[in-house]
Protein backbone atom coordinates (compact mmCIF):
# COMPACT_ATOMS: atom_id res chain seq x y z
CA UNK A 1 0.00 0.00 0.00
CA UNK A 2 1.56 3.42 -0.89
CA UNK A 3 2.50 5.68 1.57
CA UNK A 4 2.14 3.45 3.91
CA UNK A 5 5.13 1.56 6.04
CA UNK A 6 5.44 -1.89 6.62
CA UNK A 7 4.86 -1.54 10.45
CA UNK A 8 1.39 0.38 9.31
CA UNK A 9 0.60 -2.18 7.19
CA UNK A 10 0.86 -5.06 9.74
CA UNK A 11 -1.53 -2.99 12.16
CA UNK A 12 -3.54 -1.98 9.28
CA UNK A 13 -7.67 -3.33 10.14
CA UNK A 14 -7.78 -5.65 7.15
CA UNK A 15 -6.45 -8.75 7.75
CA UNK A 16 -5.51 -9.61 3.92
CA UNK A 17 -3.20 -6.13 4.54
CA UNK A 18 -1.56 -7.59 7.76
CA UNK A 19 -1.23 -11.48 5.67
CA UNK A 20 0.62 -9.27 2.87
CA UNK A 21 2.65 -7.13 5.19
CA UNK A 22 4.22 -10.27 6.85
CA UNK A 23 4.44 -12.26 4.06
CA UNK A 24 6.60 -8.74 2.47
CA UNK A 25 8.67 -8.45 6.14
CA UNK A 26 11.36 -10.93 5.44
CA UNK A 27 12.17 -8.95 2.08
CA UNK A 28 11.77 -5.23 3.57
CA UNK A 29 14.37 -2.99 4.07
CA UNK A 30 12.77 -0.75 6.49
CA UNK A 31 12.98 -2.51 9.72
CA UNK A 32 16.50 -3.93 10.72
CA UNK A 33 14.88 -6.32 13.16
CA UNK A 34 12.20 -8.61 11.60
CA UNK A 35 12.16 -10.93 14.62
CA UNK A 36 9.49 -9.00 16.90
CA UNK A 37 7.40 -7.89 14.52
CA UNK A 38 6.84 -11.74 12.86
CA UNK A 39 6.83 -12.32 16.79
CA UNK A 40 3.88 -10.14 17.50
CA UNK A 41 1.94 -11.14 14.21
CA UNK A 42 1.99 -14.84 15.94
CA UNK A 43 -0.42 -13.28 18.47
CA UNK A 44 -2.67 -11.63 15.54
CA UNK A 45 -6.24 -12.63 15.44
CA UNK A 46 -6.26 -13.98 12.15
CA UNK A 47 -5.30 -17.58 11.07
CA UNK A 48 -3.98 -16.78 8.12
CA UNK A 49 -1.68 -13.92 9.38
CA UNK A 50 -0.54 -16.60 12.56
CA UNK A 51 0.15 -18.90 9.87
CA UNK A 52 2.38 -16.80 7.44
CA UNK A 53 4.27 -15.48 10.54
CA UNK A 54 4.91 -18.98 11.75
CA UNK A 55 6.00 -19.68 7.86
CA UNK A 56 8.42 -16.72 7.84
CA UNK A 57 10.03 -17.90 11.14
CA UNK A 58 11.96 -20.72 9.91
CA UNK A 59 15.46 -20.20 11.01
CA UNK A 60 15.07 -17.87 14.05
CA UNK A 61 16.05 -19.75 17.32
CA UNK A 62 15.87 -16.61 19.44
CA UNK A 63 14.47 -18.00 22.88
CA UNK A 64 11.40 -15.21 22.60
CA UNK A 65 10.97 -15.88 19.54
CA UNK A 66 10.64 -19.94 20.30
CA UNK A 67 8.47 -19.02 23.37
CA UNK A 68 5.78 -17.27 21.38
CA UNK A 69 5.75 -20.01 18.50
CA UNK A 70 5.84 -23.40 20.09
CA UNK A 71 2.62 -22.76 22.26
CA UNK A 72 0.88 -22.41 18.78
CA UNK A 73 1.05 -26.35 18.59
CA UNK A 74 -2.12 -25.93 20.16
CA UNK A 75 -3.56 -23.36 18.40
CA UNK A 76 -7.43 -23.30 16.83
CA UNK A 77 -6.49 -23.79 13.25
CA UNK A 78 -4.86 -26.90 12.19
CA UNK A 79 -3.13 -24.82 9.10
CA UNK A 80 -1.36 -23.06 11.90
CA UNK A 81 -0.81 -25.95 13.91
CA UNK A 82 0.94 -27.46 10.88
CA UNK A 83 3.07 -24.63 10.08
CA UNK A 84 4.57 -24.24 13.17
CA UNK A 85 5.02 -28.26 13.64
CA UNK A 86 7.27 -27.67 9.72
CA UNK A 87 9.25 -24.44 11.19
CA UNK A 88 9.96 -26.31 14.73
CA UNK A 89 11.14 -29.14 13.03
CA UNK A 90 14.21 -26.86 10.91
CA UNK A 91 15.48 -26.09 14.36
CA UNK A 92 19.95 -26.82 14.77
CA UNK A 93 20.46 -25.77 17.91
CA UNK A 94 20.37 -27.70 20.59
CA UNK A 95 19.61 -24.89 22.81
CA UNK A 96 16.34 -25.00 20.80
CA UNK A 97 15.46 -28.07 22.96
CA UNK A 98 14.78 -26.39 25.85
CA UNK A 99 11.27 -24.70 24.77
CA UNK A 100 9.97 -27.94 23.26
CA UNK A 101 10.79 -30.43 26.39
CA UNK A 102 7.42 -29.20 28.08
CA UNK A 103 5.26 -30.55 25.30
CA UNK A 104 7.31 -33.61 25.06
CA UNK A 105 4.62 -35.39 27.53
CA UNK A 106 1.61 -33.51 26.10
CA UNK A 107 -1.55 -34.63 27.03
CA UNK A 108 -2.64 -34.09 22.59
CA UNK A 109 -1.31 -36.94 21.09
CA UNK A 110 -0.76 -34.45 18.27
CA UNK A 111 1.08 -31.66 19.98
CA UNK A 112 3.39 -34.60 21.97
CA UNK A 113 4.48 -36.54 18.49
CA UNK A 114 5.57 -32.92 16.36
CA UNK A 115 7.48 -31.90 19.68
CA UNK A 116 9.12 -35.35 19.17
CA UNK A 117 9.59 -34.84 15.83
CA UNK A 118 11.25 -30.85 16.72
CA UNK A 119 13.22 -32.08 18.97
CA UNK A 120 14.79 -35.34 17.55
CA UNK A 121 17.59 -34.17 15.12
CA UNK A 122 18.52 -31.68 18.30
CA UNK A 123 19.88 -34.77 19.84
CA UNK A 124 18.87 -32.84 23.41
CA UNK A 125 19.84 -35.74 26.33
CA UNK A 126 16.72 -34.31 28.25
CA UNK A 127 14.65 -35.82 25.88
CA UNK A 128 15.69 -39.06 26.48
CA UNK A 129 13.32 -39.67 29.22
CA UNK A 130 10.49 -38.56 28.27
CA UNK A 131 10.68 -40.22 24.42
CA UNK A 132 11.34 -43.73 26.45
CA UNK A 133 7.94 -42.84 28.53
CA UNK A 134 6.55 -42.35 25.13
CA UNK A 135 7.22 -45.67 24.09
CA UNK A 136 4.20 -46.90 26.45
CA UNK A 137 1.66 -44.31 24.86
CA UNK A 138 -1.31 -45.94 23.01
CA UNK A 139 -1.10 -43.50 20.24
CA UNK A 140 1.25 -44.99 17.39
CA UNK A 141 2.53 -41.75 15.95
CA UNK A 142 3.59 -40.87 19.32
CA UNK A 143 5.25 -43.86 19.98
CA UNK A 144 7.11 -43.67 16.13
CA UNK A 145 8.12 -40.46 17.26
CA UNK A 146 9.66 -41.55 20.05
CA UNK A 147 11.72 -44.26 18.75
CA UNK A 148 13.29 -41.06 16.63
CA UNK A 149 14.07 -39.24 19.47
CA UNK A 150 16.01 -42.54 20.88
CA UNK A 151 17.74 -43.59 17.85
CA UNK A 152 19.13 -40.16 17.47
CA UNK A 153 20.70 -40.03 20.83
CA UNK A 154 22.30 -43.21 20.41
CA UNK A 155 22.28 -44.82 23.77
CA UNK A 156 22.88 -48.42 24.30
CA UNK A 157 20.87 -49.24 26.76
CA UNK A 158 18.15 -48.41 25.04
CA UNK A 159 18.18 -51.07 22.56
CA UNK A 160 16.50 -53.63 24.66
CA UNK A 161 13.58 -51.41 24.88
CA UNK A 162 14.33 -51.05 21.01
CA UNK A 163 14.34 -54.36 20.49
CA UNK A 164 10.91 -54.67 22.19
CA UNK A 165 9.09 -52.32 19.68
CA UNK A 166 10.56 -54.11 16.85
CA UNK A 167 9.02 -56.97 17.07
CA UNK A 168 5.73 -56.63 19.35
CA UNK A 169 4.54 -53.32 18.56
CA UNK A 170 1.27 -53.27 16.58
CA UNK A 171 1.65 -51.21 14.59
CA UNK A 172 4.27 -51.83 11.31
CA UNK A 173 5.78 -48.13 11.34
CA UNK A 174 6.33 -48.27 14.87
CA UNK A 175 8.47 -51.68 13.97
CA UNK A 176 9.49 -50.51 11.22
CA UNK A 177 11.35 -47.13 13.02
CA UNK A 178 12.50 -49.40 15.81
CA UNK A 179 14.25 -51.90 13.31
CA UNK A 180 15.58 -48.99 11.90
CA UNK A 181 16.76 -47.52 15.31
CA UNK A 182 18.94 -50.77 16.05
CA UNK A 183 21.59 -49.65 13.11
CA UNK A 184 23.64 -47.50 15.83
CA UNK A 185 24.08 -50.94 17.71
CA UNK A 186 27.89 -51.99 17.49
CA UNK A 187 28.41 -55.10 19.84
CA UNK A 188 28.39 -52.83 22.54
CA UNK A 189 25.02 -53.47 24.20
CA UNK A 190 24.11 -56.55 26.59
CA UNK A 191 20.91 -57.49 24.33
CA UNK A 192 22.00 -58.96 20.84
CA UNK A 193 19.90 -57.21 17.71
CA UNK A 194 20.76 -59.75 15.76
CA UNK A 195 17.86 -62.44 16.51
CA UNK A 196 15.81 -59.43 16.45
CA UNK A 197 16.14 -58.60 13.11
CA UNK A 198 16.54 -62.02 12.07
CA UNK A 199 12.86 -62.21 13.05
CA UNK A 200 11.78 -58.75 11.57
CA UNK A 201 13.23 -60.37 8.45
CA UNK A 202 9.67 -62.46 9.44
CA UNK A 203 7.36 -59.61 9.66
CA UNK A 204 3.95 -59.31 8.25
CA UNK A 205 4.44 -55.66 6.64
CA UNK A 206 7.16 -55.51 3.67
CA UNK A 207 8.58 -52.81 4.97
CA UNK A 208 9.52 -53.59 8.37
CA UNK A 209 11.24 -57.11 6.43
CA UNK A 210 13.14 -54.34 3.92
CA UNK A 211 14.62 -52.55 6.79
CA UNK A 212 15.55 -55.31 8.87
CA UNK A 213 17.87 -56.16 5.48
CA UNK A 214 19.35 -53.22 5.50
CA UNK A 215 20.02 -53.14 9.26
CA UNK A 216 22.10 -56.16 9.31
CA UNK A 217 24.01 -55.11 6.35
CA UNK A 218 24.50 -51.69 8.11
CA UNK A 219 25.54 -53.42 11.45
CA UNK A 220 27.43 -56.12 9.45
CA UNK A 221 25.73 -59.13 11.09
CA UNK A 222 27.25 -62.00 9.83
CA UNK A 223 25.14 -64.90 12.01
CA UNK A 224 22.09 -63.68 10.27
CA UNK A 225 23.26 -64.44 6.84
CA UNK A 226 21.09 -67.64 6.40
CA UNK A 227 18.05 -65.26 7.11
CA UNK A 228 19.34 -62.40 4.50
CA UNK A 229 19.40 -65.47 2.32
CA UNK A 230 15.95 -66.92 2.93
CA UNK A 231 14.59 -62.87 2.25
CA UNK A 232 16.40 -63.78 -1.53
CA UNK A 233 12.95 -65.16 -2.24
CA UNK A 234 10.34 -62.63 0.02
CA UNK A 235 7.59 -61.87 -2.20
CA UNK A 236 8.48 -58.01 -2.40
CA UNK A 237 11.53 -57.62 -4.43
CA UNK A 238 12.62 -54.57 -1.90
CA UNK A 239 13.41 -57.12 0.65
CA UNK A 240 15.03 -58.98 -1.52
CA UNK A 241 17.32 -56.09 -3.03
CA UNK A 242 17.88 -55.07 0.15
CA UNK A 243 18.99 -58.78 1.58
CA UNK A 244 21.25 -58.87 -1.37
CA UNK A 245 22.82 -55.60 -0.56
CA UNK A 246 23.54 -57.11 2.74
CA UNK A 247 24.83 -60.29 1.12
CA UNK A 248 27.56 -58.84 -0.69
CA UNK A 249 28.76 -56.51 2.11
CA UNK A 250 28.73 -59.28 4.08
CA UNK A 251 30.40 -61.43 1.17
CA UNK A 252 28.16 -64.66 2.27
CA UNK A 253 29.53 -67.00 -0.57
CA UNK A 254 26.81 -69.44 0.35
CA UNK A 255 24.22 -66.71 -1.26
CA UNK A 256 25.82 -67.01 -4.72
CA UNK A 257 22.98 -69.63 -5.70
CA UNK A 258 20.22 -67.30 -4.93
CA UNK A 259 22.03 -64.09 -5.98
CA UNK A 260 22.48 -65.93 -9.33
CA UNK A 261 18.76 -66.97 -9.51
CA UNK A 262 18.13 -63.22 -8.50
CA UNK A 263 19.62 -61.66 -12.02
CA UNK A 264 16.46 -63.55 -13.81
CA UNK A 265 13.64 -61.43 -11.76
CA UNK A 266 12.01 -59.02 -13.88
CA UNK A 267 12.99 -55.94 -11.62
CA UNK A 268 16.31 -54.68 -13.16
CA UNK A 269 16.77 -52.56 -9.64
CA UNK A 270 16.69 -56.04 -7.88
CA UNK A 271 19.57 -57.02 -11.13
CA UNK A 272 21.55 -54.58 -10.23
CA UNK A 273 22.06 -54.90 -6.65
CA UNK A 274 22.64 -58.84 -7.45
CA UNK A 275 25.38 -58.31 -9.69
CA UNK A 276 27.00 -55.56 -7.58
CA UNK A 277 26.94 -58.14 -4.87
CA UNK A 278 27.90 -61.31 -6.55
CA UNK A 279 31.11 -59.00 -7.85
CA UNK A 280 31.51 -58.50 -3.70
CA UNK A 281 31.50 -62.26 -2.79
CA UNK A 282 34.87 -62.45 -4.36
CA UNK A 283 34.30 -65.67 -5.30
CA UNK A 284 35.12 -67.43 -9.02
CA UNK A 285 31.89 -69.42 -9.05
CA UNK A 286 29.88 -66.29 -9.35
CA UNK A 287 31.55 -65.80 -12.96
CA UNK A 288 28.82 -68.02 -15.18
CA UNK A 289 26.29 -65.89 -13.75
CA UNK A 290 27.78 -62.36 -14.26
CA UNK A 291 28.50 -63.66 -17.66
CA UNK A 292 25.44 -64.12 -18.51
CA UNK A 293 24.29 -60.62 -17.30
CA UNK A 294 26.66 -58.99 -19.76
CA UNK A 295 23.74 -59.71 -22.15
CA UNK A 296 21.47 -58.55 -19.71
CA UNK A 297 18.83 -56.13 -21.83
CA UNK A 298 19.80 -53.23 -19.10
CA UNK A 299 22.70 -51.26 -20.00
CA UNK A 300 23.47 -50.72 -16.43
CA UNK A 301 23.03 -54.22 -15.65
CA UNK A 302 25.52 -54.95 -18.07
CA UNK A 303 27.77 -52.25 -17.17
CA UNK A 304 28.16 -53.24 -13.93
CA UNK A 305 28.85 -56.55 -14.63
CA UNK A 306 31.85 -55.84 -16.35
CA UNK A 307 32.56 -54.01 -13.15
CA UNK A 308 31.96 -57.27 -11.43
CA UNK A 309 33.90 -59.09 -13.48
CA UNK A 310 36.80 -57.40 -13.31
CA UNK A 311 36.61 -56.99 -9.61
CA UNK A 312 36.68 -60.84 -9.32
CA UNK A 313 39.94 -60.60 -11.47
CA UNK A 314 42.08 -58.53 -8.72
CA UNK A 315 42.81 -59.36 -5.39
CA UNK A 316 40.74 -58.38 -2.64
CA UNK A 317 42.21 -55.95 -0.54
CA UNK A 318 40.58 -56.74 2.73
CA UNK A 319 42.98 -60.26 1.95
CA UNK A 320 45.97 -58.73 0.91
CA UNK A 321 45.89 -56.49 3.59
CA UNK A 322 45.75 -58.93 5.90
CA UNK A 323 48.13 -61.00 4.60
CA UNK A 324 50.74 -58.67 4.62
Amino acid sequence: MQGHTIEDRLRHADAEVRRLAVIDLPYSDEVDDIAPLLTAALGDDSAVVRLEAAKALEGFEEPEVLTALVPLLKDSDEAVREAVAYTLAELKDVASSSALLPYLSDTDPWVQASAMHAVKALRAPAAMAPALAALQSPHAQVRREAVGVIAYLKQMQTIGALTQMAVHDEDADVRRAAVGALGFANGSSDVSVQPTLSRALGDSEWQVREEAANTMGKLGLLPGSASLIAAMEDAYWQVRLKAARALGRLKVKEALPALGQALEHPISNLRKEAVIALGELRDARAIPSLERALHDSDPDVRKLAKLALTQLSMPDPILSGAAS
